[in-house]
Parts: C-alpha cells; sequence; structure tokens
C-alpha cells in the first residue's frame, strides 16, 4: 500500500466528453457558415449598422475559440492521504513531509478588519500537519502597529485554540467560522467533555474579539504624534512609507507552548522597509519580501499563499498538496498546487456571480488536462526552487550507443560532435576567458568567484540567502540555524528597500512585476519555463474566503483584473509573442492569452448591446431579409450554442443557475469595468497616468445584517455605461412597438426579431438594474440623470447625423402632372 501512487488522474467519461466534442466541432461549422452567409449578405439600407455588427460577430467568434479550445480536455485528480501518511508519517515514527510555509499578505487593517486576519492565521497555526515543519508569515505591507498588536493578541489565544482544535479534530479551524455554523455539533463527538470545552472555548474566542474590536477602536484615533509602543519607544511604522524593516517572531520552538506543554508553529510578523524614491511594487513585492524572510529563517521547500481574508477550511489542505508535490515522479515538475477559491457570505441567488463557479470548475479543470491551472492569486502551494526562476528537470534521455555499436567512423563523428558541444558548454559556463574574470587566481577559485558574483547578481547581497536557494529540500544550510540573532540581522537585511536593485527579481524570480494581477504573469513566466500546474479539489473545500457582494464593490474588483490584463497585454510578456520555442504548449498558449485580451471584448459588446436600440429607433436592421437559409444558419448557432452549454454542465456539475449568473455578469463587467480598464490601461501604459490600486473592503465578522452590503449603494462612474443602455433599449423597444401600432399589422413581423435583439440586452443586464434599485426599489438619481444625459445626447446626434438617408447633392427633381 505505501509503494501505491498517491494520486490518480480521473478524466471526464468518453460518454459525457465526447457528444461534447462532437458539438465544438459542428458549432465552429456552423459558425463558419453563418459568418460567411453574413459576410456575403449586406444590408444595403443600413451599411454601417451592418458593417458594426459584423466586426463585433467575428471578434465574438475568436473569443469563443480562444475560450472554448483549452476546455477540450477536461480532467479531475483524486488524493490518497491514507497512502501520503504510510509513506512519509507513520505513527510513532519521526515525519518526513516536507515542511512548508505560509504567507498571508495584508496592507489595510481597516479595511482589512484585524478579526478576519486572526481568524486565517489561527486556522493556518491548527492545520493538521507536523508544528515543526509549518511556519506562518505575515506580511503588514501597511506598517501597522494595529496589525501587530493584533498578531500578539493572536498568539496568545492560539495556545488555547490549537490543541482545543486538535483534541476534537473539529472542521474548520477558524474560530469565527466554525462558531457561526448552524450544524448539529455534537455529530461524531464522542468524548463526553466536548460540550464543556466548546461552551468555555466559545467565551473565551469572544473575551478574544473584544480585545481585538478595543484595538481596532483605539486605532481609529490616531495621535497626532503617532503610535507609541509598551515601551514607551514611538512606533516604527507611524510614517507608512518611510520607515525601516520590521519583524516579530511569535511561538515556535523558542517561543511559548500551547496550554498542554506542547510546541506551537512558528509565527512571524514582517513589515518591510519604505523609503521615499523606491517602488515598492505593491502586493508582488510584499509576497517577494516575504519569500526571503522565510529563505532565511527557516527555508521550507513549500510556500502556500493566502489572502488574509481566505481562511483553512479543510485542516487537511497541505497534505492534499503534498500527494502531488511529494509524488516521486510527478513532483520534480510541479512549479505550484492551485486550489479553487470558495466564499463564504454570498446572497442565495449569487447576483453577481461572485462565485465564479464556471471557471472553476469548467476553465480550470480543462487546464489541468493541457500544462495545468493558471495561478489566481490565493490558496496556492509553490514549489519554491520555480520561484527563484530556475528550470524543472530534464527528462532523462535514452544513452547514446557506443563504439561496440557503430563502426568506428560513425563513433569518431558522434565524439567529434560531442566534445565541440562539451567545449562550448564549459566556455558558457566558465565566462570563456572574458573581461570580467578576476585575474591572480587559479581556475578553482576563479569559477568560484564568478559563481558567486553571478549568484550576487541574481539573487541579491545575501551569502545566507544564496546558500538557501541550493538546498534543494529546504532546511537552513549547514551552521547557520546556531546563530538566530544572526538570522534576524539577515532576515532585515533583505527586506530592505534597496535590496532589489540591479537583481532579478520581479523580473525572473519571485513574484514577477509589471501588472497590478501579478499572479498570471508569475504562472505564466514558470509554465513557459516548461513547469506543470496541478488543479486538487478536494471534496471538502480547502480554503474559503470572503467576496464582495456590493454591486460597486464587485464592478471595482472586476475593474483591476481587467487592468492587469490590459498591462500585461501591452508589455513585452504578452503570450501573443512572448516564449516562442519555450517548453509553453500552444492550448495553454490560448488559454493564457485569453487571459489578457477579454478585456478587449467589451468595445464589440457595448457596440452590440447598442444595435438593437439602434435597429427600433431608425426602423433599420442587420440583416435584410430573413429567407429560409438565413432562417437555417440562426437556428443552428443559437441549437449549437444550448447543446455547447448543456453538454458542458453535465460533465461538470455547475448549475444552470450558476451558468446563467455567470453569462449575465459577463455582460455586466464588459459594457462597464472592462471598458474602462482598456481606457485606463492605455493611459496608464502609454500616457503614465497611474491609476491607483485600491484595496478590495471585506466584510466584518458580526455584522448585524449579513447582506446589508448588498443593497448600500456607493456611487461610482462604472454604474453609467450599463444604465444608459438599459434606458436606450427601454427607449427603443417603446418607439419600435408605436410604430408597429401606427403602420398596422404588416409591421408586426421584422419588429420581433429586432424587440428580441432588445430584451436579450435587458435581460442580461436584469442583474445590475435590480442592484442598482437597491433595497427600496429605486434607482439613485445621480445614475438616472447621467444616463438620460447620455441616451439623450446619443440619440438627437444619431438623428442629427442619420447615416441612412442619402444626403441630397443637387436640386431635387420631382415628376409632375397637370399642376407644372
Amino acid at each position: 500500500e505505501a509503494r501505491q501512487p498517491l494520486w490518480r488522474k480521473l478524466p471526464v467519461p468518453s460518454s459525457q466528453i465526447n457528444p461534447y466534442r462532437i458539438v465544438i466541432v459542428l458549432r465552429l461549422v456552423v459558425l463558419c457558415f453563418f459568418l460567411r452567409f453574413r459576410i456575403m449578405t449586406p444590408a444595403n439600407d443600413a451599411i454601417p449598422l451592418w458593417l458594426v455588427s459584423v466586426i463585433c460577430e467575428l471578434w465574438f467568434a475568436l473569443s469563443w475559440i480562444l475560450d472554448q479550445l483549452p476546455k477540450w480536455s477536461p480532467v479531475t485528480r483524486e488524493t490518497y492521504l491514507d497512502r501520503l501518511a504510510l509513506r512519509y508519517d507513520r505513527e510513532g515514527e519521526p515525519s518526513r513531509l516536507s515542511p512548508i510555509d505560509f504567507f498571508v499578505s495584508t496592507v489595510d487593517p481597516l479595511k482589512e478588519p484585524p478579526i478576519i486576519t486572526a481568524n486565517t492565521v489561527l486556522s493556518i497555526l491548527a492545520v493538521d500537519y507536523p508544528v515543526d515543519r509549518n511556519s506562518c508569515y505575515v506580511s503588514d505591507d501597511g506598517a501597522s502597529m494595529l496589525c501587530f498588536d493584533t498578531l500578539s493578541e493572536t498568539a496568545e489565544f492560539a495556545r488555547r485554540w490549537v490543541p482545543f482544535c486538535k483534541k476534537f479534530a473539529i472542521e474548520p479551524r477558524a474560530p469565527e467560522f466554525y462558531f457561526s455554523q448552524k450544524i448539529d455539533y455534537l455529530k461524531d463527538k464522542v468524548q463526553p467533555t466536548f460540550v464543556k470545552e466548546r461552551r468555555a472555548m466559545k467565551r473565551e474566542y469572544e473575551e478574544f474579539k473584544v480585545r481585538i474590536n478595543g484595538l481596532v477602536a483605539k486605532a481609529e484615533k490616531k495621535p497626532e504624534e503617532g503610535w507609541v509602543m509598551q515601551d514607551g519607544t514611538p512606533w516604527p511604522g507611524n510614517n507608512t512609507r518611510d520607515h525601516p524593516g520590521m519583524i516579530q517572531v511569535y511561538l515556535g520552538s523558542q517561543g511559548a507552548l500551547d496550554v498542554e506543554g506542547h510546541e506551537l508553529p512558528r509565527l512571524v510578523y514582517v513589515s518591510r522597509e519604505k523609503r521615499p524614491g523606491h517602488n515598492h511594487h505593491k502586493k508582488a513585492g510584499a509576497m517577494n519580501a516575504l519569500v526571503r524572510v522565510s529563505a532565511v529563517l527557516t527555508n521550507a521547500p513549500f510556500i502556500l499563499n493566502l489572502d488574509c481574508d481566505h481562511y483553512v477550511n479543510n485542516s487537511k489542505a497541505v497534505r492534499e498538496a503534498m500527494c502531488f508535490l511529494m509524488d516521486p515522479q510527478l513532483g520534480k515538475k510541479l512549479c505550484y498546487v492551485q486550489f479553487p477559491q470558495r466564499f463564504d457570505g454570498i446572497d442565495l441567488h449569487d447576483r453577481y456571480a461572485n462565485r465564479n463557479v464556471v471557471f472553476f470548475d469548467i476553465n480550470m479543470k480543462g487546464l489541468d488536462g493541457i500544462q495545468g491551472p493558471v495561478y489566481v492569486g490565493t490558496g496556492c502551494v509553490f514549489n519554491r526552487q520555480a520561484l527563484y526562476g530556475y528550470d524543472p528537470p530534464r527528462p532523462e534521455k535514452r544513452p547514446k550507443m557506443t563504439c561496440d555499436c557503430w563502426p568506428s567512423w560513425c563513433c569518431c563523428c558522434c565524439c567529434f560532435g560531442g566534445g565541440k558541444h562539451r567545449k562550448s558548454s564549459k566556455d558558457k559556463k566558465g565566462g570563456g576567458g572574458g573581461d570580467d574574470e578576476p585575474q591572480g587566481y587559479d581556475e578553482l577559485e576563479r569559477s568560484s568567484l564568478m559563481s558567486q558574483k553571478s549568484f550576487q547578481k541574481r539573487f541579491g547581497q545575501s551569502p545566507v540567502f544564496i546558500a538557501s536557494t541550493l538546498v534543494e529540500d529546504g532546511g537552513l544550510p549547514q551552521g547557520a540555524a546556531a546563530d538566530p540573532a544572526g538570522l534576524i540581522k539577515e532576515a532585515i537585511h533583505v527586506i530592505s528597500c534597496g535590496y532589489e536593485e540591479k537583481t532579478e527579481w520581479g523580473k525572473e524570480i519571485g513574484w514577477i512585476y509589471g501588472s497590478v494581477t501579478e499572479d498570471i504573469l508569475t504562472g505564466f513566466k514558470m509554465h513557459c519555463r516548461g513547469w506543470k500546474s496541478v488543479y486538487c479539489t478536494p471534496t471538502r473545500p480547502a480554503f474559503k474566503g470572503s467576496a464582495p457582494i456590493n454591486l460597486s464593490d464587485r464592478l471595482h474588483q472586476v475593474l483591476r483584473w481587467a487592468l492587469g490584463s490590459v498591462e500585461i497585454f501591452m508589455s513585452r510578456h504578452c503570450p501573443l509573442w512572448y516564449a516562442y520555442g519555450g517548453r509553453l504548449k500552444w492550448l495553454e498558449r490560448f488559454a493564457y492569452t485569453n487571459t489578457i485580451v477579454y478585456p478587449f471584448t467589451s468595445i464589440p459588446l457595448i457596440a452590440y448591446c447598442t444595435i438593437p436600440a439602434v435597429c427600433l429607433l431608425t426602423g433599420k436592421f442587420i440583416i435584410p431579409t430573413l429567407n429560409n437559409l438565413a432562417s437555417i444558419w440562426f437556428i443552428a448557432l443559437f441549437m449549437s450554442i444550448i447543446a455547447t452549454g448543456v453538454l458542458e454542465l453535465r460533465w461538470s456539475g455547475v448549475s444552470i443557475e450558476d451558468w446563467w449568473r455567470n453569462e449575465q455578469f459577463w455582460v455586466i463587467g464588459g459594457v462597464s469595468a472592462h471598458l474602462f480598464a482598456v481606457f485606463q490601461g492605455f493611459l496608464k501604459v502609454l500616457g503614465g497616468v497611474d491609476t491607483n490600486f485600491t484595496v478590495t473592503s471585506k466584510a466584518g465578522a458580526d455584522e448585524a445584517d449579513a447582506f446589508g452590503d448588498l443593497y448600500l449603494f456607493k456611487w461610482t462612474t462604472l454604474l453609467i455605461p450599463p444604465t444608459t443602455l438599459i434606458i436606450i433599449n427601454m427607449v427603443g423597444i417603446v418607439a419600435g412597438v408605436s410604430d408597429a401600432v401606427n403602420n398596422g399589422y404588416g409591421s408586426w413581423g421584422p419588429l420581433f426579431g429586432k424587440l428580441f435583439f432588445s430584451f436579450w440586452v435587458i435581460v442580461h443586464l436584469y442583474p445590475f438594474l435590480k442592484g442598482l434599485m437597491g433595497r427600496q426599489n429605486r434607482t439613485p438619481t445621480i445614475v438616472v440623470l447621467w444616463s438620460v444625459l447620455l441616451a439623450s445626447i446619443f440619440s438627437l446626434v444619431w438623428v442629427r447625423i442619420d447615416p441612412f438617408i442619402a444626403k441630397p447633392k443637387g436640386p431635387i427633381l420631382k415628376p409632375c402632372g397637370v399642376q407644372c
């Protein structure tokens, strides 16, 4: 049993995937014939409308192909935790599971409530993993004394919480979410003391919350002279943009034990140095600082990063990842194991598609069948060697034939070629006697000095950190652990603001700079080097987080993601032209291309959503006449779209409601956030106009109204374009129906196609309209005024320049009769 594989791949059954593939091919054929028909039959009385609609349809077709092809061979994976335990974690023997470092990042504790961060940390400290092989690093990029004090309180409370979790094997191990569960907590609990200890622990947690809330209340009233620590010295981070690096180690082998006398995982507070004039690269820079600090202090071979609002929902999540990363064959090729994002606190009908089920349960499984899923920014276990920019190990080649098998003349030829290759490799490694070589040293010393110099150019001026990168299986270099004070001093050095200058950090190593969505770039660079990734979907979700259920917050979140994609599109890392000749698979390249071009779909989408209103207002249409052939292609395309969706839902298990919400929000986000992202991206990249990165506010853990944010109105310009589209289409419907009533029965036939087109737009924008009206079913006046103004301007301009009426160029000749 111990020699059995730790995981297995489960392809989608052929009875489900083969019909799906057949329909995809049929849809592609139908799409080609449909586009041919649209191009070959222009609407002569409405050429501008026809031309715009055909361009939009061509773009939609290309977008669908980029999205569809990576879903050709989806897979699911199954892990065997019992086999992992038999092989690496036998009872009564020292554990041989690989160490892991957790990274938690936070910026503003007033937008990211400290009680949520504390719950995330507590869930990490209580995971089902050997305590001496688990460390937690918290990056405070706002240098907040509130975050520092919160971690101090959390470390103290963990001494009682962690043993309680492990004693009774509770799930989840974040106290806020454990105590708020509406389930029978006595189920499967046989120990008689459980009820008594649970009641006591809940009381202690409430007291802990009171202390944290007291710290928050105090932090909201910052004194003029700045914060002062308990020993009377000023808090070093009073100026958040100009402060030294700070590190505080809690718990661990040399820290406090839990109430039962057992060791607890190490908890480390990190706030990197910031000085004016230095670009700190936001979250990506903070994560790279944690990579270096953790390498100096613990150097675990694997890293798991979480946002501060994502807690560990499955205490065995790390073991799930280790089934892949510690697999003898697959583990050496893996750069990371990505878990799906799951969320708490979302409204029942998921109005704004916060769960993103279609992406996580369809697209990501499709990518897992190619080269692996993309990195989504949280819930990911990294191989540290992949973060250091190393290539994966090459597959072992079969040994070449020797002189015993081939004639001597052939052997000489082979040897000649091999000698030439060896010589060039040696010249490349040794520097070939260039001008940069140190003089006055023998060959061995010169080689050592050159190697050290290249490492410093790559990783920075830290001998301890450089030595840690050479320890492939993790752990500190020999002798380093004997001087804890020296390690802390070195850790402070590697988070200094100037450490990354003239190195490859952010370019080839660690989290990659150049976009606000650093996650896409980081995963893309790894896949380009030939690494593979794996998608792990345990039955119990590994991690859960919070999502913005407010309409404006959700649109701003989508805006930031789309802006990052536009930045990548206009950079050297664009998948359309980067790393050809590398080891990135073609279908994986298509998937990455889709992730960076999707914001540009907003332009044809907003044009296409405007066309129905124009058709109804002018009486024109994008198709000249609906003959039998046209009807066949329309019906065939419509049926193929439905069939593709149904078969996709069948093999993925996604519900039709989740699929429909995703379709609706694709339109809502496309005509608002994506459109703004395109223009902001061009301004930022071409004009140097920087857009401020705003942290998405996280909901507090104890709100009186769980869905209060859902109905809260927050003004943003992102609300104007969708509202304008709704008004224009409603006006168009009224105008079209009025025109048909005035002109009699003959006008109703062509009208139905236009009305269907317009209703299609309004139905997709319905969740937006519902969110705009809020709890009182009343649209805010400012949004209505702006939208009516834009709709009126559009209508007046259109009437003034009516492009469908030929302008007279001479005298008008009229036939006349007797009255002439």
